[in-house]
């Protein structure tokens, strides 16, 4: 097939945001008759599901402090819910399990849950949140925890199985998806719009761009010569000037190598994906030696794609620039630079702290593809908005994967309905002084 010269949307990135995107826009276009999907083109520099989206851990859940970020979530749960089957998605329900410094952040993300129907059941103090978790787990053990945020809804999706779910429904309406092209420039018209897509195979001429591109979202806002920095009204009225518009914070994954089945629930059912926060010394499996005495916390479920217990820790942030590592976050050296032996050392000995059937098993852990870069505003929460007059912006802050209903609403808005669950997340947020409110979490995006 020749190279298209000319389509009225160009996606870039084929990942969980462009391909939703691409999704929900050619039913919008259809059914307001106004085309279809051969009007779209999504453009991806290496393939389908080959980013983020594609070693995600795929987590789902809606536990966050932040109201806009739990409605947010709520409406990609339902996308999720939709069609299990074609996004891998396992319904098996999120654990919230947490230190006395959470409980009221954690009541009151229960509560909010409850006023927009969210299920979840909410178990306070150290004696009963015990109980609750060794009628869940025989062997549980973890100390320092005073609440447990049980979420019915949630779980977790298959990563890159979900994401050509994705692809399927898009290319089923007629959505064109070209891998093997890197986006390399954009021409603007004299208003300043981009009126045409540079690439490494020729130039697209087109009326609308999206750009979901996850962590790479750098490297394309440099290329429309968008802010590099951004002042910050603070919540006292003070004005943080010249903070940089992206960071990078390096994202620890891994995979315990032994059957998934081990970690049954009491019932032998599969049990929820578990998250836990705790202040309690957290000391090494191998040795005793202590590994912190800081709050910290670590995820995890079983799962058949990754062949046995997967998930992860607290992200810490890459000292260097970013792009003097690697021009592309998930290149080559990636699994070498982001799991090392200390993540491993931690996380082995943090699953041996809530469970007793993981003690002694270190050496059982694989360095699996898992985690990578995640690039992040200056508040770790996520920007959807319009720049350049026609570039729809979907900045995800690496919340991303979890939130697959993203592309409905900003394929609602590419065509001119403006969406309030979108609003919070504008760039001018900063200037404004209109920010999300943050947690006692140790992980930065809670």
């Amino acid at each position: 097939m020749a190279f298209p010269t000319k389509s009225r949307f160009v996606i870039v990135g084929a990942g969980v945001h462009g391909l939703s995107t691409a999704w929900h826009l050619a039913d919008l276009l259809a059914r307001r008759g106004a085309g279809g999907g051969g009007d779209i083109l999504v453009l991806d520099k290496s393939g389908i599901a080959a980013g983020a989206s594609g070693i995600a851990c795929g987590v789902i859940r809606n536990n966050y402090f932040q109201p806009a970020m739990r409605e947010l979530m709520q409406h990609s749960v339902r996308v999720w819910e939709s069609d299990p089957e074609a996004f891998s998605y396992h319904p098996v329900g999120y654990l919230q399990i947490s230190h006395e410094a959470m409980r009221e952040d954690v009541a009151g993300i229960h509560e909010q849950q409850r006023a927009i129907g969210y299920e979840s059941t909410f178990i306070e103090g150290e004696d009963a949140s015990r109980r609750y978790m060794q009628d869940i787990f025989s062997d549980w053990r973890a100390t320092g925890i005073t609440s447990v945020l049980h979420e019915k809804q949630g779980g977790y999706a298959n990563n890159a199985a979900a994401i050509y779910g994705l692809a399927g429904k898009a290319e089923a309406r007629g959505v064109r998806i070209l891998t093997g092209v890197g986006v390399t420039g954009f021409c603007r018209d004299a208003s300043g719009a981009v009126s045409a897509v540079e690439t490494d195979r020729g130039t697209v001429e087109c009326e609308q761009v999206i750009i979901g591109a996850g962590p790479w979202v750098k490297q394309l806002w440099d290329m429309l010569e968008l802010p590099t920095t951004v002042d910050i009204k603070g919540r006292g009225g003070e004005m943080h000037r010249g903070v940089p518009t992206w960071r990078y914070w390096c994202l620890e994954e891994g995979v315990l190598s032994v059957d998934p089945d081990l970690q049954k629930t009491n019932s032998g059912d599969v049990p929820p994906v578990i998250h836990v926060d705790t202040d309690s010394p957290l000391y090494s499996d191998e040795d005793a030696s202590l590994i912190t005495d800081e709050p910290w916390g670590i995820y995890y479920k079983p799962d058949l794609n990754f062949k046995g217990i997967q998930g992860g820790a607290m992200p810490y942030p890459v000292e260097k620039d970013a792009d003097d590592v690697r021009v592309d976050p998930y290149g080559a050296e990636s699994p070498e630079f982001i799991v090392g032996p200390d993540f491993a050392h931690m996380w082995v000995s943090a699953l041996a702290f809530c469970q007793s059937r993981f003690s002694g098993l270190l050496g059982r852990f694989s360095r699996e593809p898992s985690g990578g870069l995640g690039c992040f505003t200056p508040d770790s929460f996520p920007v959807f908005d319009r720049f350049c007059d026609n570039v729809h912006v979907i900045a995800d802050s690496n919340h991303g994967y979890k939130m697959i209903g993203v592309g409905e609403l900003v394929a609602r808005e590419v065509m001119g309905d403006p969406q309030a669950l979108l609003q919070p997340f504008r760039f001018d947020r900063y200037e404004k002084g209109e920010l999300h409110p943050t947690s006692n979490s140790p992980f930065p995006w809670s």
